[in-house]
């Protein structure tokens, strides 16, 4: 058997993450999955005030872990979420130097017979910082969200690659010519129209047309219903879970998993990838912060 651990979303709770390390510690799992937003709020990085989450909470405690388990430590792999700041990529990318974990984003890594891709960015949001979003497959930003080509970001960006980037044209590059049987997929976003993406927005008007209560991206469907890649783990909408009452969903023969989570609980997804309709996922209780 193999045993894989996924989270998402955990949004710089120093709680949530002492009980990843604690459960890691205990259950001894091959790899672990982190599926993006991951720190504090990019704006308050930006101001100063959480320069030193990543080195105490992430660096500390995946360090004493790998100390702890040595040759049992697990294989990590980790994005950014579309509520990290993007001038933080270079930190990730240099404690996998140091053998900590795998930064995924749009990359290819190989574990045992199986092959990890990343992929950060979300369709447009109503949110202001934009260091991860992408237009989805054309240009086109939905009622209430505000385009990629406006708002803030941490790192910049000409406006023409903004312009002319998509999701759809990414995932295209990313994967072309993979064999995708046994790809697992880390993305923030989860797909259009599943159980994975259903935002608290019922009744909600946006010069006086309903809005979408399905937020994820259509992109990602589309390369789920072509490319069937094994196994994809997403994030973003934390509160899909209570409305649709899954965490899970099913597009042909792809599992599709989501860590996110409304309450103060760390999500906590098990998995083996040659046994994907046994995958759990349990709430674990967190300490008040």
């Amino acid at each position: 058997m193999t045993l894989c651990f996924f989270a998402s979303d955990l949004h710089g709770r120093p709680g949530r993450y002492h009980k990843l390390f604690q459960a890691a510690a205990y259950e001894l799992p091959d790899a672990v999955f982190l599926g993006g937003d991951l720190l504090p709020s990019g704006f308050g990085m930006a101001s100063g005030g959480w320069e030193d989450f990543i080195e105490e909470v992430l660096v500390a405690g995946f360090s004493e872990l790998r100390d702890r388990l040595g040759s049992q430590y697990p294989s990590v792999f980790l994005i950014l979420g579309n509520d990290d700041g993007k001038y933080e990529e270079f930190r990730m990318e240099e404690m996998e130097g140091k053998g900590l974990w795998f930064y995924a984003h749009n990359k290819r890594v190989c574990w045992q017979d199986y092959s990890i891709f990343g992929y950060s960015y979300v369709p447009p949001t109503p949110f202001l910082l934009k260091d991860w979003e992408r237009y989805d497959v054309s240009i086109y930003t939905e009622p209430g969200c505000i385009s990629p080509e406006e708002g803030w970001r941490s790192v910049p960006v000409s406006q023409g690659s903004i312009r002319n980037a998509t999701i759809q044209d990414d995932l295209q590059r990313l994967t072309e010519g993979a064999d995708l049987s046994r790809a697992i997929f880390l993305f923030h976003t989860p797909p259009y129209r599943t159980a994975l993406d259903r935002a608290a927005l019922d009744r909600k008007k946006i010069d006086h047309v309903e809005v979408d209560v399905h937020v994820g991206s259509i992109a990602v469907r589309r390369f789920i219903e072509s490319r069937q890649p094994l196994l994809t783990l997403h994030g973003h909408i934390h509160e899909s879970a209570s409305i649709t009452g899954s965490w899970r969903d099913r597009i042909g023969k792809t599992f599709a998993f989501s860590a996110a989570h409304s309450g103060r609980e760390l999500a906590l997804v098990r998995f083996d990838p040659a046994d994907l309709e046994h995958a759990t996922r349990d709430l674990i209780p967190v300490a008040l912060e």
